[in-house]
């Protein structure tokens, strides 16, 4: 295995845990979520829904430190990728292409992270609701 197979494969597999990471996310996020609006028809002990917001909290934590961790996998094949595309015609130099158009906001990190967070909240809603007596 050459430098340039070495680079390349480490950046596809790691990007690829990141989306399959965030995907098992949205598929548990799913079951939880629910999970809380089941105990609410049914009325069950506010006990309950304590534990699965602090459940949906612990998920969206843990999923939070999973996708900056494959972030951090990424990022260390970005200059060496960089680097083999720089003897490429300009338009097959596709990083440097996303670098100058990446916005802020349409961005895979972007779009996780606003979920995460919308989870959390909605983790944090549903345990501070099961603990205060309405």
């Amino acid at each position: 295995m050459d430098e340039k197979q070495l680079a390349w494969d480490h950046f596809k597999f790691n990007a690829e845990q990141r989306l399959k990471g965030f995907n098992f996310f949205v598929l548990l996020s799913i079951f939880a979520d629910g999970g809380v609006f089941t105990a609410l028809e049914k009325g069950l002990n506010s006990k309950l829904l304590i534990l699965l917001g602090l459940f949906i909290i612990l998920l969206a934590v843990v999923f939070w430190l999973v996708d900056s961790r494959s972030r951090q996998l990424i990022s260390l094949t970005i200059p060496a990728l960089k680097e083999m595309e720089s003897s490429f015609p300009a338009s097959f130099k596709l990083f440097a292409i996303d670098a100058a158009h990446q916005g802020s906001i349409i961005r895979y990190t972007f779009a996780i992270r606003t979920l995460l967070v919308a989870q959390l909240l909605f983790g944090f809603g549903v345990a501070l609701y099961g603990y205060c007596p309405w």
